[in-house]
């Protein structure tokens, strides 16, 4: 299957209320996972699936301190704009706010508080196939009650959907993170609002299903997920950067890092934005990724 390049959208909305209070000036996604912004992890996972060109979205009041963190995204290789979403109208909601961002590309959507480290073979996986079809990702949990759960086939041919069931068909939730074909955005812009009313991406989902469009891949034991929306689960996540980066002496989630490895900026660039950080762990880290000792 030749490869279609994907736009990105980060939807970085809602008022993290299950963060309150600290979210009462801020937007959870800029908040710390350990030591580096929570949002720096999704953007880094649209990035290692080699995606460029990434719409943010979040709320008026926040979209200045985004811009102030992530610029343009040329000092790492990307094309970086941003959009609002006023109020929280539901996922699918993003791909009509990137609808004319999208254009006639397909599309991966990513939630600004989940966070992926592992193996990414199935995200480089899934952006080579089919780009018809759309695709979303199972993650094996031991408590599918408190996730949207989906049932599959041997071939990733989705036969089911249930958000939060009593009684789960598997133990495979869905993570945060999708891909859709071009024309994701008019499709969505068609949903009828829940009774929540919010634009649902889980019915979004279902239109795909139900034409036989609808894959699932799943994210295998070599990679590990975290939905970030809880004082717990934010500590949990914390606890295992650190842990990890200590242990390893790697960095995850590191924009320069990955810009670098996956060819979007040269050496020489890399040295300038290295040499325009200040003094800091990080910039050694970085020192040793330019010098090839990590």
């Amino acid at each position: 299957m030749s490869h279609v390049e994907h736009r990105g959208i980060l939807l970085a909305g809602g008022k993290g209320t299950r963060l309150y209070p600290l979210t009462a000036s801020t937007s959870k996604h800029l908040m710390a996972v350990f030591d580096k912004p929570m949002v720096y992890y999704p953007l880094t996972t649209l990035m290692m699936a080699g995606v460029r060109e990434i719409l943010v979205i979040s709320t008026p009041g926040d979209l200045p301190r985004y811009r102030a963190l992530l610029g343009d995204g040329a000092p790492w290789g990307l094309r970086v704009e941003y959009a609002e979403q006023a109020e929280p109208r539901g996922i699918a909601e993003a791909l009509v706010i990137g609808e004319e961002f999208i254009g006639d590309r397909p599309v991966m959507l990513v939630l600004g508080d989940n966070l992926i480290y592992g193996r990414y073979d199935f995200l480089r996986k899934s952006v080579e196939d089919d780009p018809t079809t759309a695709r979303i990702f199972a993650y094996r949990v031991d408590d599918p009650s408190s996730y949207g759960v989906i049932d599959f086939d041997d071939d990733g041919t989705v036969l089911s959907i249930e958000e939060k069931p009593k009684d789960p068909k598997s133990h495979w939730a869905v993570p945060g993170l999708y891909l859709y074909p071009a024309g994701a955005a008019a499709e969505a812009r068609s949903l009828a609002p829940s009774g929540r009313g919010e634009m649902e991406i889980t019915d979004l989902n279902r239109r795909y299903l139900e034409r036989g469009k609808l894959r699932a891949r799943k994210m295998g034991r070599g990679t590990a997920w975290f939905d970030t929306g809880t004082p717990q689960d934010l500590l949990e996540a914390a606890n295992f950067i650190e842990a990890i980066q200590r242990r390893q002496g790697l960095i995850i989630g590191c924009p320069e890092e990955v810009a670098y490895r996956q060819g979007f900026i040269g050496h020489d660039h890399l040295m300038r934005l290295i040499g325009d950080l200040p003094a800091c762990a990080y910039r050694d880290y970085l020192q040793l990724v330019a010098e090839d000792l990590v």
